[in-house]
């Protein structure tokens, strides 16, 4: 067999390059080093005084993440993968001969950014990179919540009332291994969801109600190039409408309108925005044991059609990177969902940039 040389390789890139490497387009479009000052203060690496082998580069450990959330991934399968696809090595800068960051310094570099708080000043850093390319908040925001799935707990129910009331059951703080693995901040709530018609072709009298084990992103999106400006991530059972209090609205918006669904509905709310500034477009609540007034319903049908952009956020993430918590803790769901909104942020202005260009 033929052994492969240099421009074998580089034929087969290109090929994977007209074939539309999303990673290829991310190294064109996507400037990495701007992350590189806000890595190396959140890592705080020693200076290599001491000896022992350097650390990986800050920004090519960033772009495993990058990897990673993309293709919703373990530790192990990366280190797997970007050893496996000539597109990965590409998007990292890596030669064929050259050493691969295994499984355990992936989670140690993820696991250190997030013990640092860094996921807030890194998404920051990038809306920042979009407001410099022209993308500024317009148009007024959009915001909505979504749950994401995480490992489900088998907890007993005395573990459950000292889970809901900040407590540590006793039986689990003389087992620091059991401790580590069970997720204290995720919480149960219901997923109801629109019942669907029968085979007769009736209706069922009540829509259906799931139960959910996990997390929930909320989100703050401009109208006019639907970016996630503001983000927040809480669990499960947290109310959507008390976030919005919470510093999910962006000041910064050319435009004060506000669109959100029911779940934001409230005076606290509606008297929130007014003082701060911003002109309410939330869907009104159908009366109690009423039926809706017709200039309701046509008024929330019109908010509709510009609100329901930003569940086409949600399904991108869930059906693009797999939105899933893997990881133990509020601290840690708070990474992996800010990877993710990140990620979302870079595939559209992928999106926009090729938009620009063509017109």
């Amino acid at each position: 067999m033929k052994q492969p040389g240099f421009f074998d390789v580089e034929e087969r890139l290109s090929r994977l390059s007209g074939l539309g490497d999303q990673l290829d387009a991310f190294s064109r479009t996507v400037n990495f080093e701007v992350f590189r000052p806000d890595l190396d203060t959140a890592l705080a690496y020693a200076d290599g005084s001491k000896g022992g082998r350097p650390p990986f580069d800050s920004v090519l450990m960033f772009k495993i993440l990058v990897i990673q959330t993309l293709n919703n991934l373990s530790d192990e399968r990366t280190e797997y993968l970007i050893n496996d696809r000539l597109s990965f090595m590409r998007f990292l800068g890596l030669g064929l001969s050259e050493r691969v960051p295994d499984a355990k310094t992936i989670w140690l570099f993820r696991e250190r950014l997030t013990q640092a708080g860094a996921i807030d000043i890194l998404f920051n850093r990038f809306d920042a990179t979009l407001r410099n390319a022209g993308y500024l908040p317009m148009s007024g925001q959009i915001l909505d919540a979504t749950l994401v799935a995480a490992p489900k707990q088998r907890n007993t129910n005395d573990e459950k009332t000292d889970l809901r009331e900040g407590r540590i059951p006793q039986d689990w703080q003389d087992k620091p291994a059991k401790l580590s693995h069970k997720d204290r901040h995720a919480r149960w709530t219901l997923k109801f969801t629109k019942a669907k018609r029968q085979e007769d072709g009736s209706m069922p009298a009540t829509d259906l109600a799931i139960p959910f084990f996990g997390y929930k992103s909320h989100i703050s999106i401009d109208r006019k190039f639907r970016l996630i400006r503001k983000w927040k991530t809480t669990d499960a059972a947290a109310s959507d409408g008390a976030r919005l209090r919470e510093g999910l609205l962006d000041k910064s918006n050319t435009a004060s309108t506000v669109w959100a669904d029911t779940a934001y509905r409230s005076k606290a709310n509606e008297d929130f925005m007014e003082k701060q500034g911003f002109v309410s477009k939330v869907h009104r609540k159908k009366p109690h044991l009423k039926p809706m007034p017709r200039h309701m319903q046509r008024s929330n049908a019109g908010k509709s059609v510009i609100r329901s952009r930003v569940e086409h956020v949600f399904a991108d993430q869930k059906s693009q990177t797999g939105l899933f918590v893997r990881t133990v803790g509020l601290t840690r769901a708070t990474m992996r969902i800010g990877l993710a909104n990140i990620i979302y942020n870079m595939r559209r202005f992928l999106l926009l940039e090729r938009i620009n260009a063509a017109t």
